[in-house]
């Protein structure tokens, strides 16, 4: 069965890498909100990547194009900055290791040059990982792990399909940070909905602070086409937060969590307004921003809906 190269779906901090594709889908294909809903996993053969590495070598090297490899390498190859990769798809740390491993060490020897790998990883990828792995990609030059935790609302967790709990992702998160692998960690303002909104935004901050990440990306609900979620809307069964209702979840969540040093961002496109800064130092600069536009409440201070996405 042939691979499917999967759409571009990478963190804002990753619009430089080369965007290198393990996998396909996502292996934990049940959360109601995201496309990756019912997705089927595919599993990239190794030979396969590492023709696609040599094909990459070759290009940035002398510009050759070969024409059995996608366009999509040569597209994405020409804006790369040479220094970073980040591993496609929904959670490539589910590769199987050994071959994982091979990857890894087949990609530094190809690109020397690279200064960092990162890629998404599910907590149930990395609990299934155990140390000494862990480790062992740290020294082959895996640097982050981007994971959503999504909501530190035990309950909601459950209802969206996500298929762990809130202290197994804080577990996760120890084992990433033991391993000397930098962890970022996304949540998703509205998830709860209306009703669901005090106890999504306290306990998420709850379980950031015990998770005590180096990186939090905020991302406001987008709800997609195909989802249950989107069904549930349809049917009035879920009542999404207005614009300024997902900035008050912001501010509550950037007030109440603790971290010890950590960069706190809502730059991501799906929200309505970007802030970023470092916390705790730069907590009373964010929210005086938040505030200023959540005192204000107009809609001409937030992006507009059209440019939103995913």
């Amino acid at each position: 069965m042939s691979f499917n190269r999967p759409d571009i779906i990478r963190p804002p901090s990753e619009w430089k890498s080369y965007f290198l594709p393990l996998t396909s889908g996502c292996s934990n294909n049940t959360c109601t909100f995201c496309g990756y809903y019912g997705s089927k996993l595919q599993i990239r053969d190794v030979d396969d990547i590492k023709s696609e590495i040599d094909a990459v070598v070759l290009f940035t090297q002398s510009r050759i194009r070969l024409p059995n490899i996608s366009k999509v390498v040569y597209a994405v190859a020409q804006r790369w900055d040479g220094k970073r990769i980040f591993f496609q798809d929904g959670d490539a740390l589910v590769y199987p290791f050994p071959k994982l491993r091979e990857v890894f060490q087949y990609l530094n020897e190809k690109l020397p040059a690279v200064e960092r790998i990162g890629t998404y990883a599910t907590p149930q990828d990395i609990l299934r990982r155990n140390s000494n792995e862990l480790k062992e990609l740290r020294q082959l030059n895996l640097d982050i792990f981007y994971t959503g935790l999504e909501t530190g609302d035990a309950e909601l967790l459950q209802k969206i399909g996500k298929g762990v709990s809130s202290d197994e992702v804080v577990e996760a998160g120890k084992k990433v940070k033991e391993a000397g692998i930098s962890f970022s960690v996304t949540v998703i303002l509205g998830l709860g909905g209306i009703e669901g909104s005090k106890k999504h935004v306290f306990e998420t901050a709850k379980i950031l602070t015990a998770i005590d990440p180096d990186y939090v990306g905020a991302l406001t609900l987008t709800l997609v086409p195909g989802t249950p979620l989107y069904e549930q809307w349809e049917r009035n069964e879920f009542h999404p937060l207005s614009p300024f209702q997902s900035l008050e979840e912001l501010r509550l969540i950037i007030e109440n969590s603790t971290f010890t040093d950590c960069f706190f961002s809502s730059m991501h496109a799906s929200n309505y307004l970007s802030v970023r800064g470092k916390l705790p130092q730069d907590r009373e600069m964010m929210l005086r921003d938040l505030k200023v536009v959540l005192a204000a409440r107009d809609p001409a201070l937030l992006r507009p809906e059209f440019l939103r996405g995913l």
